[in-house]
Formats: C-alpha cells, structure tokens, sequence
C-alpha cells in the first residue's frame, strides 16, 4: 500500500501476476498488470490524501491555480528481491519538489541556498535595476525631450522651408515684373538683392539645422547616460543568465544501468528545452540507480483536470514524452534489457489492394486499418506502394488524399496528372463530401453539432496535435449521433478541413466531445483497433462530369 511514511521505497503485493519479462518501452505501451496494481493503491491516496494541498481541478470551487500532473509508477526489484515500486511527479507538487513518498528531482532548484537561486536572486535585482531606471522620472522625462525636440525641430525646419518656398515664388514674381520695368542698371540692382535675399535664406536654414542638431544632441547625450546604464544591466543580465543556465544544465547530470553519467549538454547536441528533466521518469530512473533498485517497469498516468489544448483524461495511462524525455531515457536505459518498439515492429506485409471501383481514369480503394496510405520512416509498405506496382505506367502523383495509419476506409487515387489535379482542386475547395462513421468510448448527450477547434502538431510529441487558437490551422468539424450501442456512442463525421488527426481530437479534447474515439492509442485507450472508418465520399467524376458517391460500410 502507498503510504508516504515508507519513504520513497513501496512494497507491492504481486501475488498472481508474472514479472515483466523486459522493462517498458515507454514512448509507447501497454501499461503491464502489476503497473496498474501500483497506479491504484497511489491513485486512491491521491483522492484523500491530506499531505499537500495543490489545485488537481478535481474539486468544484477549490482554491489555486488548477493543474493537472502527470505521476509515474517504477516497478523495482530491490537487492534483497523483494519486488516495490517507486512513485514521482512531473515538475513540481505544489509549489514544492520534496513530497514524502515520492521521488525527489535530479536537481533542486528550490534550494535557498543553492546557486540557482541565488543566481535567480541576482537576476531578479538586475531586473529591478532595470526597472527602476527604465520608471525613472529623468529617464521618461529624457525620452520625452528627445521625442519633443526630433518632432519640434521637423516642425519648425518645414514651416521654414515651406515659409523659404513661398518667398521664392514672390521673387521669381517680382522678377519677372521689374524685368518688364526697369532698365538694365536697376535691374541688376534689383536681381542682387533678390539673390542676396535667398543667400541669406540658406544660411538662415543652415543655422536653424545646426542650432536643433546642437539641442538635440544635447538632449540625446543626457538621455544615452541612462540608456548606458540600462545597457550595463542588460549586458551583465545575459552574462549572468546564460552562466547560470549552463550550470544549471550541468547539474542535470543523468545515470543509466552501466554506471554512467551524462548531463543535458552531453545529452542534448542543441540548446536543452525548458524544463528537460523535471518529468516523472528520468526522477524514477535517477532514485533507482542511486539506491541500487533494479528498473523492472514502468507506467505514467495523468491526475486531475485536461490543460486547454491537450487531450488528457484524469487516471488514464500516457507515453512519456519525446522531446525533453526521449534523448534523457534513451541515456538512462542503456544497460536495460528494453522492449523493442512495437512501432518499428509493425506488420510491414505487402499491402494487399482491396479496390472497390475502377476506370480509366480514376480508382477508389478500401484501405484497412493499421496500414500506411504512404511509406513512412520505417515502413515502407503502404497503399501508395501497392498502386504503384499495380500501375507501374503512371509516373505522375497517385494517391489525392490519405487516411490516418489506423483508419480504414475510403482513398481516391488517379491515373493520370491531370485527373489527379482535378480531384485535388475539388478537395481544395471543398466541394468533396466525405463521411467517417466511429464508436466513441461512452455516451455523449448531444446529438449533432461544429466542432471548431484549430490545431497544431504538439513538438513535444509527434505526431500527436495541440488545440491551439494561437498558431493552430482552422480545424472544422460537423457530427451526428447515430445511436448508443453499449454504452458506446456511434457517430458520423462530417470533416469540413482535412487537418492531421482531426476526428481524432475534436472526439477526445473536453473542448469538443470529451469522449476519443474507441481503441484510439493516441488520445483514449488503446484497444484491438481504432473505430474510425471513412465509410462514404462523393465528387464530380474529372471526365463524366457527374457527382459519383462510394460507400463502404463499417467493419465495426
């Protein structure tokens, strides 16, 4: 039973169940049985612990910033055999890094008297040096002068130039008028004092420039000893910073089952990513290897509220990350003997092409699920290889649309570049009508509706996608509820933009369905497939000229 009081150490009762055989893949898997016996006993802590105080969003009305975490479970085997577990947190647990019961960070950066926070101690006076200059009344009041000058001097140097103008014409006029009246010696009397007139208007213009240059500059020099000043601080702030932040990388300093070490420098060939070793499992593998516990498995499950753009759902199990965690754990599990990705894995047969309409011109197939519409990095074996070898004379582009790799249904593919083009400018403009029918896992109460949530792929996790109405593309998406069947919702989707794993999310985000797809191993669980098949498009056919509709029912 979790119990804090045990420290960091957890026995666990494994009667019943075998010991996994290799430890986790962890960036995907199924989480094993004695995993999710350890998930339980600290899932039931969880719902009435009284040790912390931190805002899950799992209680109405409860104070604090609500966040939701991710926690990790470690199976462990311990020198003298006994089998445990090991529990953590990723980032910190209200407001603290030190929880009793779970494992602490690699590094500390709470500690008041470490370098970090001294070093942020430091950073944070530079700032308030900044800030109190930057406030400064001599400061604004100089910013002020300068602007006020620049603008006067603009002013005050056209109404000269326009005023220059004006009596340029009048000469000009009266020029014109004493050539007409005076004789030769006037007029050169007369012309002189014209031209001595606008002599002495350019050295009047010359004068007014030099007399704002000289206050400007004036103005200019009070306003740039304070800017030094403020530079001083800048420059000495990114010293600091990035000095600090070195160190702080260098404290990062990983093990693995051989014994060696690595910080995030060795790790990481570019600039680390913010918070690189602040999840949950490098934390579990760090406790392990220092306190000579044998990694066995592991499993990390989410607690409390869903962030804005992710799909996460309270007690479900997830992969660890692949930005900051994958370079980490790819360090601290050498010496493991690891499952191989089951990704890499994949039935890579030859795929066999399932054709349900064809012409001279176009053909529709049936693609079935967990198959590539294109070869990927790894498999090369997809849809669009299959049509190759069946149409070995067409060197133009093939395929007009694809289907994620775990969804069945509908592909178009021409025969020729120009019906290729055509079927593409009609998916282009949306005059395609496509319908995916899918079983959600639970009941939904709605019964038709937009979806509209934009999305972006999630860096930290490829290919997984974000709702993000900042940088997302528009995502739009009309549904239909068909019936319950088991307590399972079977819907038709009507997808208006083609955006990557777009059914997919707008089903799970609890800002559209709140309910993913049945058997969806990237937003729900993973089961014995994903239940999303495109059972039905329509278009006009390039060269009939008429609409043309294929249906394949579900195989669900």
């Amino acid at each position: 039973m979790f119990n804090p009081k045990n420290k960091i150490y957890h026995p666990l009762d494994t009667s019943g169940l075998e010991l996994p055989k290799r430890f986790t893949f962890p960036f995907y898997y199924t989480p094993h049985p004695l995993c999710l016996r350890a998930a339980e006993e600290v899932q039931e802590y969880l719902e009435t612990q009284e040790d912390f105080d931190h805002n899950f969003g799992l209680i109405e009305g409860a104070k604090g910033l609500i966040i939701g975490k991710m926690f990790g479970i470690m199976l462990i085997k311990a020198p003298d055999g006994k089998v445990g577990y090991l529990v953590a947190f990723s980032g910190k647990l209200a407001e603290q890094n030190f929880i009793d019961g779970f494992a602490p960070p690699i590094f500390d950066t709470l500690n008041p008297s470490g370098f970090y926070k001294k070093g942020e101690e430091k950073l944070n006076n530079i700032n308030a040096e900044i800030e109190k200059l930057e406030r400064s009344k001599e400061y604004l009041e100089a910013k002020h002068l300068v602007k006020h000058l620049k603008l006067k001097s603009e002013e005050e140097i056209k109404a000269f130039k326009a005023n220059s103008k004006d009596l340029k014409r009048s000469r000009n006029e009266k020029r014109v008028q004493a050539r007409l009246t005076l004789n030769k010696e006037q007029l050169e009397v007369f012309e002189k004092e014209l031209d001595n007139q606008s002599i002495s208007l350019h050295y009047k213009l010359k004068r007014l420039k030099l007399d704002w240059r000289e206050r400007l500059a004036d103005a200019q020099e009070q306003l740039q000893t304070i800017e030094k000043q403020i530079n001083s601080f800048k420059t000495n702030r990114k010293e600091l910073s990035a000095q600090l932040q070195r160190q702080l990388h260098q404290s990062y300093s990983f093990l693995n089952a051989n014994g060696q070490r690595k910080d995030l420098l060795d790790i990481f060939e570019t600039q680390p990513p913010a918070a690189a070793g602040e999840c949950a499992a490098p934390k579990l593998f760090q406790f392990a290897y220092e306190h000579n516990l044998k990694p066995l498995a592991m499993a990390e499950f989410w607690w409390g509220a869903a962030p804005k753009s992710q799909v996460r759902k309270h007690k479900q199990f997830y992969p660890a990350c692949r930005s900051k965690c994958e370079p980490i754990l790819g360090h601290m599990m050498l010496g493991l003997d690891v499952e191989v990705n089951p990704i890499s894995q994949h039935n890579s047969k030859k795929v066999k092409l399932d054709i349900i309409y064809e012409d001279n011109f176009l053909l529709v197939v049936n693609k079935p699920a967990e198959v590539l519409s294109v070869p990927g990095k790894t498999i090369q074996e997809s849809v669009l290889t299959s049509l190759k070898a069946y149409l070995p004379e067409v060197k133009g582009p093939i395929l007009v649309h694809r289907l994620d790799m775990s969804t069945s249904g509908l592909l178009v593919a021409a025969k020729n570049e120009k019906t290729h083009k055509n079927l593409q400018k009609q998916f282009m403009n949306r005059t395609v009508h496509k319908r995916y029918v899918a079983l959600l896992d639970g009941e939904i109460p709605l019964t038709e509706g937009l979806i509209d949530l934009p999305l972006r792929v999630d860096l930290d996790n490829r290919p997984t996608q974000l709702v993000c109405y900042e940088y997302g593309k528009q995502a739009q998406t009309r549904y239909e509820v068909v019936g319950i069947e088991n307590g399972k919702t079977r819907i038709h989707f009507y997808p208006i933009t083609g955006r990557t794993h777009q059914l997919r999310v707008h089903a799970a985000h609890n800002l559209g369905l709140n309910t993913p797809i049945l058997g969806d191993d990237l937003y729900g669980v993973k089961g014995e497939r994903l239940h999303l098949h495109a059972e039905k498009i329509s278009f006009e056919h390039p060269v009939k000229k008429k609409k043309v509709t294929f249906t394949v029912p579900s195989p669900f």
